[in-house]
């Protein structure tokens, strides 16, 4: 029997996670034939980048999805709104990358390496959400501490670079770069002040407890992944003039003593982590290490001198790639593997086997 390929769908195809996912996609062996990009009516026509080809985007106002297996969405929360369950309903599983479906009960929020187990009951027409980049990248690095000996709190401040902010805010930063190397006042657009030799201590909107959602989002999402609403969360994010990759100083307090030789074979084992520690000078950064790579980087680890259950280490990752693109791949393929029927058609063909 020829092995089922699914035919996927990605939303959002002409924006910079929509064009990482197909390239993901494309490196991991899917058929040009077997993946649809959808876009708006605006790019709607034009074409984007699949491996060696080119495939043509199509409308997703007019899009019938019926027949997709998986629908990739990175659009936009009010996109996702209105057309992820759309595409659940046509028997797709839905796996969303805006915040649109992350704080909801009964939608699993997921990272493969850290809750895959929140996917064994997942079923054509289900809806699953990708958490905020910022938070995957922090929850891969510190599950393994989190089975070991229980996290009782965790202090975060994040460096996130522009690509967060999408395709105009790495606009932004080339153009306001070149404006003051030239001595020349930098234009405000996507940023309400200058990124360009600078840091941004708000990204998202501020909230009635002096935290803006950005950092709350981490708060939330580490709770749910974890399945755990006792691990305490205290993050500051703040903007960076980097294109792409987040950095991150977590400080953590777990519930239980363990030694710092204990966590570095924890993290040196886990899935999806790479340990670059005890060379001098030489640590994990975002832009020699993270980007355009698949892992998540942990370096700087050391005993927290200040707490006597307290761990710190500093973590960098790509975030549109692990932190967006690929966290989506991975679930889909977490569900191939693990034999979850993958929708309609394979549906039809089980069905008539």
């Amino acid at each position: 029997m020829n092995e089922y390929r699914p035919h996927i769908a990605v939303v959002g195809a002409s924006g910079a996670v929509g064009e990482v996912m197909l390239s993901i996609l494309a490196e991991r062996g899917h058929r040009e034939d077997r993946v649809t990009a959808l876009a708006s009516e605006r790019s709607a026509g034009g074409d984007v980048d699949f491996g060696n080809t080119r495939l043509t985007i199509e409308d997703l106002a007019t899009f019938d999805f019926s027949g997709i297996d998986y629908a990739l969405f990175s659009a936009g929360g009010s996109v996702s709104e209105a057309f992820a369950p759309k595409a659940a309903a046509a028997g797709a599983i839905v796996i969303d990358n805006t915040s649109a479906f992350r704080y909801i009960d009964d939608i699993p929020l997921v990272v493969p390496e850290v809750n895959a187990h929140a996917l064994k009951d997942i079923r054509p027409g289900a809806i699953i959400a990708n958490p905020n980049c910022s938070t995957i990248q922090m929850v891969v690095a510190l599950a393994p501490i989190q089975r070991e000996v229980g996290i009782a709190r965790i202090n975060v401040a994040t460096y996130q670079s522009v690509s967060g902010a999408g395709a105009g805010g790495l606009r932004e930063l080339a153009e306001q770069t070149a404006a003051r190397l030239t001595f020349k006042e930098p234009e405000l657009k996507q940023f309400a002040q200058p990124i360009a030799f600078n840091c941004l201590p708000q990204i998202d909107s501020m909230q009635d407890n002096g935290y803006t959602r950005e950092e709350m989002k981490m708060v939330w999402e580490t709770q749910k992944i974890f399945e755990d609403p006792e691990v305490l969360v205290n993050a500051t994010a703040v903007r960076v003039p980097v294109f792409f990759g987040h950095s991150e100083a977590v400080h953590i307090e777990t519930r239980e003593a363990i030694g710092l030789e204990r966590v570095r074979e924890l993290l040196d084992s886990a899935e999806g982590v790479v340990v670059v520690d005890g060379e001098d000078f030489v640590h994990p950064t975002a832009v020699t290490h993270a980007a355009g790579k698949d892992p998540v980087y942990v370096g700087r680890l050391r005993r927290d001198i200040s707490h006597p259950r307290g761990i710190d280490l500093w973590v960098v990752a790509d975030n549109v790639r692990k932190g967006a693109a690929l966290n989506a791949v991975q679930i889909m393929d977490w569900l191939q593997q693990n034999g979850n029927i993958t929708g309609n058609e394979h549906a039809a063909i089980v069905e008539s086997a």
